[in-house]
């Protein structure tokens, strides 16, 4: 190996696909390899290190590592992560997600590593838990910060968390948002097509389609999506891209309000972002977020897009003029919101145009990249 390169150790909890695991593909296949030498650790889930091992990353599994607190095995996490660093020797661990920041930053540190980063991907202490746990994820996210050289946030209101941290200096916290490029969108009609045929249905195509790509997870509010649909009387259908633990659940629910014919669970799909196209409107109901990758990739496809007012949506979205823009959890005006874009259907393009301009200008891949680069080289 070239001894002029940097190497760029990323490192995950989970290997399924997600926003995060989408951060570091990216940052792993497009730093500049005449000046990089990237490898990726993650825990359970195969389908990251598929993707990168098709592009050539090296990669590593932590057998032991998953996304729920375990004493035993999150100390085997911890050995096997220092093992690995000491053997490989990186100039720059790069670490993403809550568990893998504490766990990383201590191994990062035991190992000697000469610069460790962290990214907060939307802090776990921002979700709906009880005042305990969410005090206990706060002193674990405040260690990880503090055992780190520099922390990367994705948006305005967890750098302003971030630096309201005892003994956090404003030099460490560096904002960098999330960027996307150019997609390879499908046409209208083959994306609907496409979803028709997955989903083993004939839809009409008077009807309004309705999508949202989305981990079937409880931050992901997907139930008060479903609440919301329930109060339209108008020919609609909603198709919820994705896969998770609540899916279930969600099945139930949509039974619950005889909304089997309107509402579509395809499961997870490869390259989901390709189908947009295919949708009116697009959804995102989250009670937690930290910037979306769904919403720049909707802005790219030029839709009209109606998300909760949380994390770093409103940096993305200004209201009723890129997007619109509702309260968490709030039933009646995902409804109502829902109802004037598809009675007003002159409101869209513009709401799709402007987003669009936006994610192009302030939100690319390029970016995104160049601005880490410099966080790894200084």
């Amino acid at each position: 190996m070239d001894g002029q390169k940097t190497k760029i150790m990323l490192a995950i909890t989970k290997g399924f696909w997600g926003g995060a695991q989408r951060y570091v593909f990216d940052l792993a296949t497009n730093l500049d390899p005449e000046k990089y030498d990237a490898a990726v650790i993650c825990g359970e889930g195969n389908e990251l290190i598929e993707r990168l091992q098709q592009k050539n990353i090296r990669t590593f599994q932590l057998k032991n590592t998953k996304r729920d607190i375990s004493a035993m095995a999150d100390m085997r996490s911890f050995f096997d992560l220092v093992k690995i660093l000491r053997a490989e020797k990186p100039d720059v661990l790069h670490l993403n997600s809550s568990k893998m920041g504490f766990l990383g930053a201590l191994a990062g540190r035991a190992a000697n590593v000469p610069k460790i980063i962290f990214t907060a991907h939307g802090f776990v202490f921002n979700e709906d838990r009880n005042i305990f746990s969410k005090f206990f994820i706060w002193i674990l996210s405040w260690i990880t910060v503090l055992l780190c050289h520099r922390i990367i946030v994705i948006n305005e209101k967890e750098k302003q968390q971030t630096l309201a941290m005892p003994f956090v200096s404003p030099k460490k916290i560096v904002l960098i948002y999330n960027g996307v490029e150019k997609t390879d969108f499908l046409e209208k009609e083959m994306a609907r097509a496409a979803l028709a045929t997955l989903s083993k249905r004939h839809f009409d195509n008077k009807e309004i389609w309705i999508g949202t790509i989305s981990e079937l997870h409880k931050n992901k509010g997907l139930k008060f999506a479903i609440e919301a649909m329930k109060n339209i009387d108008l020919p609609f259908k909603f198709f919820i891209i994705g896969g998770g633990e609540e899916k279930e659940n969600l099945q139930n629910l949509i039974k619950k309000n005889n909304l089997e014919e309107k509402i579509i669970l395809t499961g997870f799909l490869p390259d989901a972002e390709r189908f947009l196209p295919g949708f009116d409107i697009f959804l995102l109901t989250s009670l937690k977020e930290g910037l979306p990758y769904t919403i720049l990739e909707a802005g790219l496809a030029g839709l009209p897009v109606i998300a909760s007012n949380v994390g770093g949506i409103p940096e993305i979205i200004t209201n009723d003029v890129s997007g619109i823009l509702v309260e968490a959890g709030n039933i009646d005006q995902i409804a109502k919101s829902l109802k004037n874009l598809v009675l007003e259907p002159q409101k869209r393009d513009p709401l799709g145009t402007n987003l669009k301009q936006k994610v192009e200008k302030d939100f690319s891949l390029h970016k995104m990249i160049s601005e880490t680069e410099e966080i790894y080289t200084k």
